[in-house]
């Protein structure tokens, strides 16, 4: 609804009985202007009538033009309603209907970065729940909105309660999977996002009004809510919060859930205690810590220039590629479906090269692509969407990966936390992704080159984080400072004093 030919200014004669003579063809030659292709403008009308222009098609360059003093009257052969229709957010307000989207952004950056600590200090199944009831329920009430302002303040809150569903999940799918399945959940917990983008456009295709449009998207997550109550809470966080009775219960229910009833015999609450040997108790951790220590502070620096450069390039990468020359709802289809094969050859990625290789190099293989569109001809269309898909595709596997290699970087303690900075700074990029598009304006190879320099510097980052293949997740700050089998040492030395202090005076006696 925002292309120039989807509207047109309401003719000033229209309310007028004077010309009720005058064909409405008629009424729009005298009143408003003709673009170079013919149509009627969208955004300017005569500040008079032009009547001579019934029998002179030309009209005098010097007329004065107005803006559209009557309102618009729309095309709704594509959509019958939506934001720009509701609250007329077109020409020089049309900003405020892209504003929406940045809106929402905005809030899932925020609200990434508290339900990340929320999640860490509650626990993950709690905190699940109120992300999806409060999601829905924003979504739901923003059909109501009476106004552009209180619509996008609720598309906030939306953003901002939502985005917790997306971090929690991915977290409890990590912690509660084994070493050799965790980069196939991945890669299925990403593959469902990609079924989901894929299935909007059908659904936008039959529901063309935006008010239903948003109910039909936002009631699914009465599915989410429904199967809540049978996702478990993260053993590895009970542990960590001392819940081992909890911890032990889920363990259980586990085992036998895998036909490993044996298992929970050598199960036993206290053990599960000793796991974890830290100062612990009732500490309370926060984002703070992620900085607190030499390594932490590493990762969480190489992690989060990761993240936000995957994003930018990611998010510009897709606002930038060009029409297949297909009709909208196809080609967001199409757009979906790209990602398909791009996720599922990450599958074999990951087992084969690891972790590390796959970040790296998917981001290496962005930056090529963005480079070599800077080098082919705007005329060349073909090759540019060609090398544009290719790119899209790197940067799909490179955002897959991310989100699976960080979660295995970060130790239990931390790790909700750590996925919520992370997210937060992913966020900024996809914020600052349009604003990069519009460097353009300068030089038309601007943004593609400031991308593809993103995308390089970010390989050889993600090339200095560590390995994850094959390796246990980390559950402290000491597991990551390499500084645990020294704890558990000292404690174990303890024990043994303090038994051979009590020993003493029984021999004696």
């Amino acid at each position: 609804m925002d292309s120039e030919g989807s509207r047109r200014c309401i003719s000033s004669l229209d309310a007028d009985e004077i010309f009720e003579n005058l064909t409405q063809e008629e009424r729009l030659t005298v009143s408003i202007p003709v673009q170079d292709d013919g149509t009627p403008a969208s955004c300017h009308m005569f500040s008079y009538p032009q009547f001579h222009l019934l029998s002179n098609s030309s009209s005098p360059s010097e007329v004065a033009l107005v803006q559209c003093q009557n309102g618009w009257e729309y095309d709704n052969s594509m959509f019958i309603s939506t934001l720009a229709t509701q609250w007329d957010l077109v020409c020089d307000k049309r900003a405020l209907s892209r504003l929406t989207t940045t809106i929402f952004f905005i809030g899932v950056m925020f609200g990434a970065a508290a339900f990340g600590s929320l999640s860490a200090m509650f626990g993950r199944k709690p905190m699940l729940l109120v992300s999806y009831m409060l999601g829905m329920g924003f979504g739901l009430c923003s059909t109501f909105s009476s106004s552009f302002v209180m619509f996008a303040v609720l598309r906030f809150f939306t953003g901002f309660t939502i985005t917790g569903s997306v971090i929690i999940s991915t977290i409890l799918n990590v912690e509660w999977v084994s070493i050799e399945h965790r980069k196939l959940v991945g890669v299925i917990d990403s593959l469902s996002w990609t079924f989901a983008f894929m299935s909007f456009p059908l659904i936008a295709y039959f529901i063309r009004e935006w008010r239903w449009l948003t109910v039909a998207i936002s009631l699914p997550t009465v599915t989410a809510i429904i199967t809540w109550w049978w996702v478990p809470e993260s053993a590895r966080w009970l542990i960590a919060n001392g819940r081992v009775d909890k911890a032990h219960y889920y363990l259980h229910k586990c085992a036998v859930m895998n036909r490993k009833q044996e298992v929970t015999v050598s199960i036993k609450p206290e053990n599960l205690a000793k796991i974890i040997v830290t100062d612990r108790g009732n500490r309370k951790y926060s984002y703070l810590d992620l900085v607190r220590t030499p390594k932490m502070r590493r990762l969480t620096l190489l992690t989060g220039i990761t993240w936000f450069a995957v994003a930018t390039v990611a998010y510009g990468i897709s606002f930038n590629i060009s029409s297949f020359g297909l009709n909208m709802y196809l080609t967001q289809f199409v757009y979906g479906a790209i990602e398909i094969p791009a996720k599922m050859s990450n599958y074999y990625l990951l087992d084969k090269f690891g972790r590390r290789v796959t970040q790296a190099g998917s981001l290496l293989f962005v930056g090529i692509s963005l480079m070599i569109n800077i080098f082919i001809p705007k005329d060349q269309w073909v090759g540019r969407t060609v090398v544009a898909v290719l790119g899209k595709g790197f940067a799909v596997a490179a955002f897959c990966t991310i989100v699976l290699y960080s979660s295995e970087l970060y130790p239990t303690v931390l790790r909700q936390n750590g996925m919520g900075y992370n997210s937060f700074l992913s966020r900024l990029g996809a914020c600052l992704a349009p604003l990069v598009l519009l460097l353009d304006s300068f030089w038309g190879h601007f943004s593609q080159t400031i991308l593809c320099s993103v995308a390089l510097i970010a390989s050889v980052v993600a090339w200095q984080l560590p390995e994850t293949r094959d390796r246990c997740l980390p559950e402290t700050i000491e597991d990551v400072e390499g500084t645990r089998k020294n704890l558990i040492k000292d404690h174990d030395k303890q024990e043994d004093e303090e038994k051979m202090t009590t020993n003493e005076p029984n021999e004696d006696h």
